[in-house]
């Protein structure tokens, strides 16, 4: 289940939370304004399951935020979706089926660990319209931060 309500304080907001009810999670958090970087958000992706759990540090300006929001798009239509694929830092995959007949999360550090992660992911049926909420909220308390971009 996603949950929806766990938007985090003022300065650390959920900008994505997968999670199910056999304990497997996979979140991406804002942390604050990136340190000497205008314009830039620190954010951490984190992956807790009951087998594996990690944290890999990832940036985030309005451009990454916009192609975020474009992701959610083409997950509602059916795509699977690669996200922040090809740039610095961990990638962040979703296949709408996989082997376990729900969704799986990928994480993909290749850049500082070489490591990938798959979580499978029991998501309720509004899950894309709660994730859109988690990015309105993002972009609504940092938009002064972010660069126009």
């Amino acid at each position: 289940m996603v949950m929806g309500g766990d938007l985090g304080t003022a300065a650390q907001l959920n900008l994505a939370l997968f999670c199910d009810d056999e304990g497997n999670s996979v979140r991406i958090t804002v942390l604050g304004a990136l340190q000497g970087v205008a314009g830039g958000l620190a954010a951490e992706v984190v992956v807790d399951t009951p087998f594996v759990a990690g944290r890999v540090n990832l940036s985030l300006w309005r451009s990454r935020l916009t192609s975020w929001g474009e992701a959610l798009d083409r997950l509602e239509a059916g795509e699977d979706i690669a996200w922040l694929h090809v740039q610095r830092g961990p990638s962040i995959f979703i296949h709408l089926s996989s082997e376990r007949d729900c969704p799986e999360v990928v994480v993909e550090d290749d850049l500082a660990s070489m490591v990938t992660v798959r979580v499978p992911i029991d998501l309720p049926a509004d899950w894309i319209a709660i994730h859109r909420r988690l990015l309105g909220a993002v972009l609504r308390a940092w938009d002064d931060h972010l660069s126009p971009e």
